[in-house]
């Protein structure tokens, strides 16, 4: 005779990948992902929008400057044009824009900053008003060393460009390690997203779960054959399968469709980006040299590890507690007294995550990583820096010992709940049922 728990198991899982929701979200969230990986790179690629300035420089402050391929810069005569009919002329022309320096009473920088002015048919975008500011503090500048008599060339000249490389000190008779601040940072974060997301979506999924047999009284006829715990478990544990297939799937297609896109699609694009740096630099053997030294500073299976782990342990830990209040109420509306304190420890873990990513080993990161409600996502943000195992392995045996614990309350909150109608719960309440 097959186990109580597994005919559950079986059920939920089963119940759950039929519906069309499932299909719909299933084939949609690949799409989306896709997307963010792809887009950027086509958008990137697009030829930028050109825009003609027309400039009234009574001190002549931006001559002989042209612009560049996206902004163009025409000059007005001084002598011939005044504001208000610089504004007439941009009215009937076709530029895109009007740039007014005015010279005041000899040349003055500070009159001239503090009074120019930029007019736009439109809203003018903050890539325009960062151009306009770039070049004009820059022929300030100059102008400024010349009445001092420094010759501006000297001065750039001067200026000196330092890159430090950073490594982590290895052992006494071992090798240092390039450093990968950035590389781990981005790994983290989104690794910790990611937990988030599935941990909040699949254990709501588990307290609407209840909820729905409750309200429909079908729990009344399934506890007649299993136990009230035996069914809670096999409900987290298929809706927790669920949501792995799910996972799973949307990996699978994510990357497929990003490989036809690259491959077939976008071709061009993506050599491109290949080859390139952040600002479209050719990357040299030496740089190349540098990534795979930064990827290889990673401990990626103690990462993969300590994802999987965190995934499904922070699941089965909330999704405990919401199975646990699902039983306690009769509709969806009346959870969010619940809800807000429950999910408060994951909101605060994801609002403290760049300040944990900045000081991985401080005291709030190691605190973090040792409440079980918060550890899921903060410890999963800390594990690509490197820490000592022996955090890992003291927050995950916290986690365990907490969901055990989780598991023997939301118990006896959901024997008692699941069979409670026609009342609004309180904390007070639910702090009699484990009692009973």
């Amino acid at each position: 005779m097959r186990s109580p728990i597994l005919l559950i198991i079986e059920r939920e899982f089963i119940t759950r990948v039929r519906k069309k929701t499932f299909l719909v979200i299933t084939i949609i969230a690949p799409v989306l992902f896709a997307a963010l990986m792809i887009v950027p790179g086509v958008l990137a690629s697009l030829p930028a929008d050109h825009k003609n300035i027309v400039v009234l420089d009574e001190p002549a402050l931006l001559l002989p400057e042209v612009g560049n391929d996206q902004f163009a810069l025409d000059y007005l005569n001084p002598k011939e044009f005044d504001l208000a009919l610089a504004k007439d002329y941009l009215r009937d022309s076709d530029k895109d824009a009007l740039l007014y320096i005015p010279a005041g009473e000899g040349w003055d920088p500070d009159f001239i900053k503090r009074n120019i002015l930029l007019y736009g048919k439109e809203d003018i975008g903050m890539e325009l008003q960062g151009f306009i500011e770039n070049r004009i503090e820059d022929k300030i500048n100059q102008q400024k060393l010349l009445k001092q008599g420094v010759d501006p060339e000297v001065v750039n000249q001067a200026k000196t460009q330092v890159n430090i490389k950073s490594f982590t000190l290895g052992e006494e008779d071992g090798q240092d390690e390039t450093s990968a601040t950035p590389l781990k940072m981005g790994l983290g974060y989104i690794a910790g997203m990611m937990i988030y997301i599935f941990i909040f979506f699949y254990s709501v999924q588990v307290m609407r779960g209840v909820i729905e047999e409750k309200t429909s009284r079908i729990v009344e006829v399934i506890i007649s054959s299993v136990r009230p715990y035996q069914l809670m478990l096999g409900k987290i544990l298929g809706i927790g399968l669920v949501g792995v297939v799910q996972f799973l799937i949307w990996i699978i297609l994510s990357s497929l469709i990003y490989v036809v896109v690259s491959q077939f699609v976008y071709p061009e694009i993506f050599a491109q980006q290949s080859i390139s740096g952040p600002n479209g630099a050719d990357l040299s053997v030496l740089e190349t040299t540098g990534i795979f030294d930064m990827v290889s500073s990673i401990n990626f299976p103690l990462v993969l590890g300590g994802f999987v782990f965190y995934f499904f342990g922070g699941y089965f830990l909330y999704s405990a507690l919401f199975a646990a209040l699902g039983s306690a109420i009769d509709q969806e509306a009346d959870s969010q007294q619940f809800m807000i304190p429950v999910t408060a420890p994951m909101i605060i873990a994801i609002i403290t995550a760049m300040n944990v990513i900045q000081e991985p080993n401080g005291q709030l990161a190691f605190w973090m990583s040792m409440i079980p409600l918060t550890s899921p996502i903060t410890m999963m943000i800390r594990l690509p820096f490197g820490i000592p195992l022996w955090e890992v392995a003291l927050s995950g045996a916290i986690l365990v010992a907490s969901f055990f614990a989780v598991v023997g309350i939301a118990g006896k909150i959901y024997r008692v709940g699941i069979l409670m109608y026609g009342k609004k719960v309180t904390w007070k309440e639910l702090y009699k049922w484990l009692k009973y």
